[in-house]
């Protein structure tokens, strides 16, 4: 298991690299962590489950298949070492969700999940994307948009 953990993580960040480019905010969106979640939105506007989706999937952007699997019955090789995303807003709120794809390794000092929307006191960056999350405040809500919308039993 510590060899495919530590196989993954090297994956994880090696795709994860070009993909801060895209995700590009003037400043990261200030946010308050209460407990064991981000209760208020990073934007203004409600994410949309549609992207959300999209970015789940895709292995480019969100690479979460790496190492979750969910509903999605068309992606072939979907993860098992993290959590099931089928039914993830039944069992998470949608600002536990928030603080998971924000930056888990607050509730988890060593997971291997890596802060979708943290630049800081962060190692082995490349120089062109030090200072930029992997996923934009918009991107963010939308995950957290598609994944509090999966109510599903597993």
């Amino acid at each position: 298991m510590k060899c495919s953990v530590r196989l993954a993580t090297l994956v994880l960040a090696a795709w994860l690299a070009p993909c801060a480019a895209g995700a590009q905010d003037a400043a990261l969106q200030r946010y308050e962590i209460v407990g064991d979640a981000i209760p208020k939105p990073l934007t203004d506007r409600p994410g949309d489950a549609a992207r959300g989706r999209a970015i789940v999937v895709n292995r480019q952007v969100g690479l979460c298949l790496l190492c979750h699997s969910g509903p999605f019955p068309e992606e072939r090789l979907q993860g098992n070492l993290a959590p099931d995303l089928t039914g993830a807003g039944a069992r998470w709120s949608a600002g536990q969700l928030r603080l998971r794809v924000v930056d888990a390794s607050k509730l988890n000092p060593v997971t291997i999940m890596p802060p979708y929307y943290r630049v800081e006191d962060l190692t082995r960056v490349a120089a062109a994307f030090r200072g930029k999350p992997i996923l934009s405040a918009e991107q963010v809500e939308d995950v957290v948009a598609f994944l509090t919308n999966s109510r599903e039993a597993k």
